[in-house]
């Protein structure tokens, strides 16, 4: 029997390497110091992500490269993720902490890296740094849901996933503000060496700081599990990722996410890294408002995922919320491709933020529901398949808006980013809402074993690659 008191927090006592009490469920006071510090530390290497594109012409410059060759430092964090994907599965074997520091250790390392790429002739030293962030960015991706799942109770989960998220898009909101005020676009390549080590040596500071802090408060997981279904999971989940690949792949739910996903985190990501060269082919000179339009996508965002997450938290319409935060993802999309070119930046300061709101406020809706459909499957898992997508649809997307751009401008572009926003609705509109990990925290733990009537170690998954009735009994 499990002594359930969901309010009650416990002291500081987590432990890296303690095993867990699954005799008694209660919250951390920890909890909130590790999802801030991953949060921070996923926002450092997402700013490294967006850091070239913000300010592509200026870069190119300094350089002298070309406007693709720029934005491939962009698209090796897509590029890097795909061949490196079975590292995110490490999570499962390692824990949180080892796979933190991984991720933190590395980006530490690829900012200061950069710091040796300041001559025009060194190019290649800040493709190397800018990998070594990319590889970074394999460990930290699948951690919000993990982190979630195992530090937060039911009632928490789906706000500190957001929170988790957030910290991402903070990192891309910086990235598209701070750049453009450090670096001015001049013509000395001496002056501009000097701005870009400015800003080279804040973000190399910045992430040596957040490796420490990530060796201070980061611990494996809490002594009491947070919730039923975490209590459970130990016993629930394969520890066999190929196993569990097969399994989420005849999830037909989970597929159908997967997909849309990739599609809206795609179109974001090719959004972002041409974002400077849309502005400015519509608004000569206009480098800085170009990076606050950035900013402004990425603020917006922020508030909607602080919204869903807390909206998520109190109604569960997990499938609901995500379709139509889809749908206004594509209205949005629609109405900013058509207002780009009226000669206002007004008008794409409102249009950007409005499609901001929703879709990067999809992205921890996509993490959340994903935990849901494929529960008790190790987060790991799932997450990683869920980030592979939009790695593989960015870059496709980066380089088919590239050559549009280059041969028929910037609205036939956008068009052929709001055609696949529209698939990624219809098969959205097909996907189940199939809340598996709600049913679990939802059972009254005095009856769990009569109403399965099979142990943990009986758990079983049919072939069509969902839980039998034995498992989900009606309620």
């Amino acid at each position: 029997m499990v002594n359930e008191d969901p309010n009650q927090q416990e002291g500081d006592d987590s432990s890296s390497s303690g095993p867990e009490d699954l005799s008694v469920i209660k919250v951390s006071k920890r909890r909130w110091a590790v999802v801030l510090v991953f949060s921070c530390s996923s926002m450092c290497n997402a700013f490294q992500w967006i850091q070239y594109g913000s300010i592509n012409n200026i870069f190119m410059n300094f350089y002298g490269v070309s406007a693709f060759a720029i934005d491939w430092l962009s698209m090796c964090y897509m590029l890097t993720y795909i061949p490196l994907l079975p590292l995110s599965w490490l999570l499962e074997k390692f824990g949180l902490r080892t796979i933190a520091l991984t991720g933190s250790v590395l980006n530490c390392l690829g900012a200061w890296v950069k710091l040796g790429s300041l001559k025009p002739n060194l190019f290649p030293v800040t493709v190397l740094g800018q990998v070594i962030c990319s590889v970074a960015q394999v460990f930290i991706l699948g951690m919000p849901s993990r982190i979630a799942s195992v530090w937060f109770g039911p009632n928490e989960v789906s706000t500190a996933c957001s929170i988790a998220v957030l910290g991402n898009q903070l990192g891309i909101a910086i990235g598209f503000l701070v750049p453009p005020v450090l670096v001015p676009n001049i013509q000395d390549r001496d002056k501009l060496a000097y701005h870009i080590s400015i800003m080279f040596y804040i973000i190399g500071g910045v992430a040596t700081l957040l490796f420490i802090l990530v060796i201070i408060v980061f611990k494996e997981k809490p002594k009491h599990p947070p919730s039923r279904a975490q209590s459970q999971k130990p016993a629930l989940t394969s520890s066999d990722a190929l196993s569990a690949i097969i399994r989420l792949f005849k999830n037909l739910n989970f597929v159908l996410l997967v997909i849309s996903y990739g599609l809206n985190a795609g179109a974001l990501y090719a959004l972002c890294t041409l974002l400077n060269r849309m502005v400015i082919l519509h608004y000569p000179g206009e480098e800085v408002n170009a990076g606050r339009i950035g900013l402004t996508i990425i603020i917006a965002g922020i508030l909607g995922t602080v919204i869903t997450g807390i909206w998520l938290d109190k109604t569960k319409t997990y499938k609901e919320t995500t379709l139509v935060v889809y749908i206004m993802t594509l209205v949005g999309m629609v109405v900013y491709t058509f207002t780009l070119n009226l000669g206002h930046l007004w008008v794409v300061f409102i249009t950007t933020g409005t499609m901001g709101f929703f879709m990067t406020g999809y992205l921890p809706l996509g993490f959340e529901f994903a935990v849901e459909l494929t529960y008790p499957e190790p987060e790991a898992v799932s997450a990683s398949l869920l980030n592979v997508c939009p790695q593989v649809f960015g870059i496709m997307f980066t380089i088919s808006q590239d050559q549009i751009i280059g041969k028929y401008g910037a609205m036939p572009a956008n068009i052929f980013l709001c055609v696949f926003l529209t698939l990624g609705v219809v098969l959205t509109a097909f996907i189940k809402g199939d809340l598996r990990r709600q049913k679990v925290n939802g059972k009254n733990p005095k009856n769990c074993s009569s109403s399965w009537g099979l142990p943990p170690d009986g758990l079983a998954w049919n072939s069509e690659g969902v839980m039998d009735r034995v498992l989900w009994p009606a309620t």
